[in-house]
């Protein structure tokens, strides 16, 4: 039976994990007050927080709050489904604050009743460059989503699923032990059983995005890190998803090549030290083909960015190189790290 919009709406529960959220979460709240629909419910799962987070979500009489000891958000997300009474379950991040229509957005797919994902979408108000780098990158690949036949990628900062086949399919894997990843690995078993998941453009949640150079490239770290243990699950998702563009896993590679390149060149210091300016020139020769190489290959996102933003334009020149090089460390550390796990 072909569920109505009315079903959908008044059968949403929606679920926030929270770990050390109470500088974020009222906001977060405040603006689920003002949706143009009402869920059925909302419950917030504090993950083991060692700051005020139960104190703010408890002066909110409207929320369910459950907690459980620092296990990670794809437990806390799975606890909160299971205790969920809607049919949709909606996940949305502490950190995250919805436009008013939001609610109403992310349900309006589930009126076909083959939906079983939906994926939202966020925006930044940030004047920072890293921030709005971080921005452009991701609109950059929404709209990639927007042309896509078929979508294997569902963040889960905004994310609904029925709740049914969530979990039947067993929810997110709590191995990844923070937000790492998890959904994403999720969003490919999902995909590899031909479920239908659908972007939702217009159903938006306002972020915040690192505004520190040094702390986006961290994050970059570790988000490559966790990567791995995805496509060591689902190999062929390194080759290709909805999500990633294809110049990003080649400059990553690049990236990955200039740092092993690096570390085989101090060696050639060590060993053959009486030949060190042949060693220097095969080293410049490298670095300046591999520079050359990944500013190329990402020259379309340069191009989509100095378009909307001259500035970040200019600045996404060198932060392309930086971010191929650290996800590349991230990549090659996950690699060699779940080897050694197996």
């Amino acid at each position: 039976m072909r569920p109505t919009a009315t079903h959908s709406k008044a059968s949403a529960s929606i679920i926030i994990p929270a770990y050390n959220a109470a500088k974020t979460i009222a906001d977060c709240l405040d603006a689920l007050k003002q949706q143009t629909i009402s869920p059925k419910e909302i419950i917030v799962v504090d993950d083991g927080s060692k700051d005020n987070t139960s104190k703010v979500v408890a002066t909110f009489s409207n929320v369910k709050l459950t907690s459980q000891a620092n296990a990670g958000p794809a437990r806390a997300r799975n606890v909160g489904a299971k205790a969920a009474k809607g049919d949709i379950i909606i996940f949305l991040d502490s950190d995250c604050v919805p436009e008013k229509n939001w609610l109403e957005e992310m349900l309006k797919p589930f009126e076909d009743a083959k939906v079983a994902g939906v994926q939202g979408a966020y925006k930044s108000k940030q004047k920072s460059i890293v921030a709005r780098f971080d921005q452009l990158d991701i609109e950059y690949r929404y709209e990639r989503m927007k042309r896509a036949e078929k979508l294997d990628w569902i963040g889960s900062y905004s994310a609904a699923y029925r709740r049914d086949i969530f979990l039947k399919e067993n929810g997110f894997d709590e191995s990844f032990p923070k937000a790492s990843g998890e959904d994403a690995e999720l969003s490919y078993r999902m995909a590899e059983k031909k479920y239908r998941l659908i972007f939702a453009p217009s159903a938006i949640v306002y972020h915040t995005h690192p505004e520190k150079f040094w702390k986006f490239l961290d994050i970059e770290y570790f988000r490559a890190y966790w990567r791995m243990r995805m496509y060591i699950k689902h190999p062929l998702k390194a080759v290709k998803d909805s999500y990633t563009p294809q110049t990003l896993k080649i400059s990553v590679m690049l990236g990955a090549m200039m740092l092993a390149g690096g570390l085989l060149s101090l060696i050639g210091f060590y060993f053959e030290f009486h030949r060190i300016p042949n060693v220097l020139s095969m080293l410049v020769l490298f670095f300046a083909v591999a520079l050359s190489s990944i500013i190329a290959i990402n020259s379309h996102f340069i191009v989509y960015a100095f378009v909307r933003d001259f500035s970040v334009g200019v600045f996404s020149l060198f932060m392309s190189v930086f971010r191929s090089i650290v996800f590349g460390a991230g990549v090659l550390r996950g690699f060699l790290d779940e080897k050694v796990r197996a």
